[in-house]
């Protein structure tokens, strides 16, 4: 692993609109630093990425970067230099290596895209793939991801992991798929409160390591209570005597308490978790709610969506939807919805079943609309949720939003807010279905664990599209696996008892590591007549495995140095000179590598 240092904040203050986004901000970046960026929807996250693109301005402090440093950023709002060309054309047209334009065809094939097909008449989901792969197609030094998982099925999502794994970069990523971090960081920036806390272990000690940070701070808390009560109660005594110095002590006293009392309510603001209790359901306990038999759709004959199914769903059923893109996960959501009709079969749905539909295309928000609108759209302040009259404003705070801002439009959130805006409005009353589409996308850790918990609560029955492991894993107890030629899989268990099983149900494998170049055959080559090596090209081929040897224990020379926690405090100049000593080997080392397997092809011609 690479100790390269590649860029750094010191002291940095960042505001935006007048208010302080991060104050005394320092952090560093390695190569090789895969960290998972969290904090709670509107901490900083998409800040700080573009405070690290030069995309926001800082008001105070330094930014050290390395020489010629190159970013990438995939973001939520990316742009197309021409709409009215092929997917392949756009990506070619910012490839910087052309001879590797082979690799649009793995990533399209990975990513389900037809390289052919012309960019304005992609879904948004569509033009999303086409943007990671924009982004992910030439070499960075530092790759900036925010949601990179949105919109693709879970075996793209393995594919994409494994692939990050593998490069030669730092990479800074933003997600709601807990698993999908879990699996691949080896670092933690926590945005807290305008601050950043980091630990260099991965994303699966992330609830450990910031539970025991806020029971610390929580202790430290009651200590300055303790502490500041004695100081008033001593200075109000003493101050009777109108001595100067007692006065002057009581103000200090008083500034204290103020401090204190700024920091708990910062404190318990932070720590607050968003409750919400789902009322029981009453109604009469029968079984069977739905029913498909001998069920078929298609767009266009032959090709089906849905063939010859079979399914009961029973009241307390808890189903996941898995699939790639395409293969009929949505439409089967419209049919159960009665936005489309089967053209073969039948399906009968008891009387008593209603559903309640998250769609994540967000359809019921618009932009124009006060946020308490969506909530009350007939008007007023008040709304029935779980059988009780609430106040708009006193049941948006359940959720972390601001009451003050009730009357803002809804295009002033972000993402992720607009998420839990909309779950919001969904779980207000549930109805005895309730059908998820992507309920997972943007949400921070706090809304995705409200969304857990009530979730595991609701006794009606629950059909979700996620591509978020663990979200199935914890709520979902029957597995619909959609192969996309009709047919469709029936699993009794969770997301992890389905993958265990998946090459035995499927009939075929996933190979997430596979990323190489095509056939040789599939690709137009330049072809030279094999011939014999001079003795001048010979000698040097002889002679770079001692080269390589010798850079890479120089590499390891100098990150002992670098490894020295105390080195950055003690002698800076030290420390910046060894990390770009680090770099202009690596790259000397890329290039004898580069060489000796030229060179090898060369010989073996």
């Amino acid at each position: 692993m690479s100790n390269q240092l590649l860029l750094s904040l010191k002291e940095v203050l960042v505001s935006y609109h007048k208010k302080e986004i991060f104050k005394d901000l320092d952090l560093i970046i390695h190569r090789k630093d895969f960290i998972a960026l969290v904090g709670k929807n509107g901490a900083g996250k998409s800040t700080l990425m573009n405070v690290l693109t030069d995309n926001h301005e800082i008001d105070h402090g330094e930014i050290w970067k390395i020489d010629n440093l190159k970013i990438s950023y995939f973001n939520q709002n990316f742009f197309f230099n021409d709409e009215s060309q092929t997917i392949e054309k756009e990506i070619y047209s910012i490839l910087v290596n052309k001879n590797e334009d082979y690799q649009i065809d793995i990533f399209c094939n990975y990513l389900g895209l037809d390289k052919n097909s012309i960019i304005k008449n992609l879904s948004g989901g569509q033009k999303r793939r086409v943007g990671l792969i924009k982004t992910l197609i030439n070499k960075s030094d530092i790759l900036l991801l925010d949601e990179p998982t949105n919109h693709l099925d879970l075996d793209t999502i393995i594919w994409l992991e494994n692939y990050l794994k593998r490069l030669d970069c730092a990479i800074l990523c933003v997600s709601h798929d807990r698993q999908f971090l879990k699996n691949f960081t080896n670092k933690i920036f926590w945005i807290d409160r305008s601050k950043i806390k980091t630990n260099n272990q991965g994303y699966a000690e992330f609830e450990n390591w910031s539970s025991a940070l806020l029971a610390q701070e929580e202790r430290e808390l009651q200590n300055r209570k303790q502490f500041v009560n004695i100081e008033v109660n001593w200075a109000n005594k003493g101050v009777k005597a109108r001595v100067k110095r007692n006065t002057r002590r009581l103000e200090q006293a008083r500034e204290l308490q103020q401090n204190l009392d700024q920091d708990i309510s910062a404190f318990k603001k932070a720590t607050k978790k968003i409750e919400v209790k789902l009322v029981k359901d009453e109604s009469k306990n029968f079984r069977h709610v739905a029913e498909f038999h001998n069920a078929s759709f298609y767009y266009n004959a032959p090709q089906f969506l849905l063939k010859n199914f079979n399914l009961k769903i029973n009241k307390k059923d808890r189903i996941g939807l898995l699939g790639t893109n395409g293969s009929g996960k949505s439409t089967f959501l419209k049919i159960l919805l009665g936005e489309v009709a089967l053209n073969e079969g039948s399906l009968k749905i008891r009387q008593e079943l209603e559903f309640s539909y998250f769609d994540q295309l967000r359809n019921d928000l618009k932009d124009s609309k006060p946020i308490k609108k969506i909530l009350v759209p007939s008007g007023g302040d008040y709304l029935k949720a779980n059988q009780k009259e609430r106040h708009v404003c006193s049941y948006l705070k359940d959720f972390h939003f601001d009451p003050s801002k009730a009357n803002d439009p809804v295009g002033s959130l972000s993402g992720g807010m607009k998420n839990r805006l909309l779950l919001s409005k969904v779980l207000a009353n549930p109805k005895s279905g309730l059908i998820l589409d992507e309920p997972t996308n943007d949400l921070d850790t706090d809304t995705l664990d409200l969304v857990e918990s009530i979730l595991s609560e609701y006794n009606g029955t629950l059909i979700v599209v996620s591509h978020n492991r663990d979200f199935l894993d914890k709520l979902v107890n029957k597995i619909l696996y959609f192969k996309g030629n009709g047919e469709v899989i029936v699993f009794n268990g969770g997301y992890h008892d389905f993958l265990a099983h998946k090459e035995e149900l499927i009939g075929t494998s996933i190979e997430p590591n596979s990323f190489d170049k095509p056939d040789q055959s599939s690709k137009k080559l330049n072809t030279t007549a094999k011939k014999k090596l001079t003795f001048k090209i010979q000698f040097e081929l002889d002679n770079l495995p001692n080269e390589i040897d010798k850079i890479k224990e120089d590499l390891i020379d100098l990150e002992k140095i670098l490894s020295d926690p105390k080195l950055f405090e003690e002698d800076q100049n030290r420390f910046f000179q060894t990390s770009e000593k680090i770099g202009d080997l690596q790259l000397l080392l890329e290039k004898k590598e580069d060489r000796w397997l030229e060179l090898l092809e060369m010989e073996n011609q």
